[in-house]
């Protein structure tokens, strides 16, 4: 007897680009028609995505969704921006199509396809809860990071993320060292993602102001090497 499953039929504009995009992350192609209507069908690994031609779509404007859960998440953004990468010359993080962004130990990440198509890649052992680790922050700052991290990885909203931080930053008791140090890193990328230069600098300027550490910066590292990363591309 086999299991149940379930396929998502997603819309878009035309199907060549849209199997070419998905080619790039690995999907096969496993069937495709023109008439009588537009139709693809489209593997990678146990993973099945469907699409249908819709005219007038706006890619603008599109809002469907599907999730993916996989095993794992960090390796695969990075196969998957490499891939992006290569074809557009730099990494697509606006605009369609595009790859949100990826920071040591989260959890999930979209892509958006060229209809703006949301297929969002989820690592299986997820924590419940939006991904929360279920302890309860304490301190103003510990809040403002939680709010973010879910304005930022579970709504895409850059900038109210970025907003709940700058509140948070003006509020010179508002945490420990550490939970500043991580807040500064935090909206320093955000800056740099809403073309804000001069704000990720001084962050990155008051990140390194702190008393904070050794055993502390390290545990610092790979966001701030996250960050470097995003600020070359």
């Amino acid at each position: 007897m086999h299991a149940d499953a379930s396929i998502p039929a997603l819309p878009c504009v035309e199907l060549e680009s849209t199997l070419a995009f998905y080619g790039l992350l690995g999907f096969d192609v496993t069937y495709q028609q023109r008439t009588p209507n537009p139709y693809a069908a489209a593997r990678r690994g146990g993973a099945h995505l469907h699409f249908f031609g819709l005219k007038g779509l706006d890619p603008a404007t599109a809002f469907s969704t599907c999730l993916i859960i996989v095993d794992e998440v960090e390796r695969l953004h990075e196969h998957f921006a490499s891939a992006l990468r290569e074809q557009y010359g730099k990494l697509p993080l606006r605009g369609v199509p595009r790859i949100t962004r990826m920071r040591t130990g989260q959890s999930r990440f979209t892509i958006v396809d060229p209809s703006g198509n949301s297929v969002i890649f989820i690592r299986r052992d997820e924590p419940s809860g939006h991904g929360d680790d279920g302890q309860e922050p304490q301190s103003a700052l510990a809040k403002a990071l939680k709010t973010a991290r879910r304005l930022r990885d579970f709504k895409n909203d850059d900038a109210s993320a970025a907003k709940v931080l700058d509140v948070a930053l003006k509020k010179p008791d508002g945490g420990t060292g550490v939970e500043r140090a991580r807040a500064c890193l935090a909206r320093a990328e955000l800056a740099v993602v809403l073309d804000d230069a001069p704000r990720a600098k001084s962050l990155l300027r008051e990140l390194d102001s702190l008393t904070l550490s050794k055993p502390e910066r390290g545990s610092l590292q790979d966001e701030r090497e996250s960050l470097e990363r995003l600020l070359r591309v």
